[in-house]
């Protein structure tokens, strides 16, 4: 019996490689024959490989998960990959297709890989109804935008955009950006439920990284994986526990 196909589309490199190594734990027998950063790249892909299942990010850059499911539609099965518990409760309770939210969760992605499995080879649904809904009824999850941090005995607004980090201190968080260290009277814990998980992924329990500002990753004496961050001569530990996100970069 040949192995089942199947296409990543996901426009966060880090998230792609996290989900790539989870499917290969979890679904050795599947076969990644393409990866796609954005919408137009997946259907470009999808004709030439016609994989029998698609992993779709629905934000991406271009054309969205949601355009691609649309063009894909009875050829082959979808999997939606999103932040937004919204998408994803009404994709889960049509039943038609699965979801994975991020950050990735291996019990989540457990869950819907025993789902795939006992549909791969039936014929993939018609989803226009389902995507209809989808486009109509979601409203994404509004983020934290911006933070009131103290530095010194100056109170300092800041954009989570300006941020390259945050990392735990005591009873305080504090917050890096390119030209200034602050803090916050909040726990890393409780931000991180406010923080946009596309953007920032905690590589530590002690540090959340913004993934725009990863300049590299190496590794230190110790074997110990390192980040690099941008403007920045810092280099961050990342725990053994995600260090994976990191093979691929």
């Amino acid at each position: 019996m040949s192995a089942h196909t199947a296409i990543l589309a996901e426009d966060e490199l880090v998230l792609r490689g996290e989900l790539r190594q989870h499917l290969s734990n979890l679904w050795p027998e599947l076969r990644i024959v393409a990866e796609a950063a954005n919408g137009l790249e997946a259907i470009r892909l999808f004709e030439r490989e016609r994989p029998e299942l698609m992993f779709l990010d629905i934000q991406m850059p271009g054309l969205t998960g949601i355009d691609v499911a649309q063009h894909v539609q009875g050829r082959c099965h979808v999997v939606f990959v999103t932040a937004y518990d919204a998408y994803a409760v009404s994709a889960f309770d049509a039943g038609a297709l699965d979801y994975v939210l991020k950050p990735i969760e291996m019990s989540r992605l457990a869950t819907s890989v025993a789902r795939i499995k006992q549909r791969i080879d039936t014929t993939p649904p018609q989803l226009e109804n389902l995507l209809r809904q989808l486009v109509r009824g979601a409203v994404p999850r509004e983020y934290l935008r911006w933070i009131n941090a103290s530095v010194g005995r100056n109170l300092r607004v800041i954009t989570v955009d300006e941020v390259l980090y945050f990392q735990a201190d005591a009873r305080y968080t504090r917050v890096v950006t390119a030209d200034i260290e602050a803090l916050i009277r909040k726990p890393l814990k409780d931000l991180q439920d406010e923080l946009d998980p596309a953007t920032f992924w905690p590589i530590h329990r002690s540090t959340i990284v913004n993934a725009n500002a990863i300049s590299g990753v190496t590794r230190d004496l110790r074997g110990r994986v390192l980040v690099r961050i941008k403007q920045r001569d810092d280099k961050l530990v990342v725990s053994d526990a995600h260090a994976h996100l990191f093979r691929q970069m």
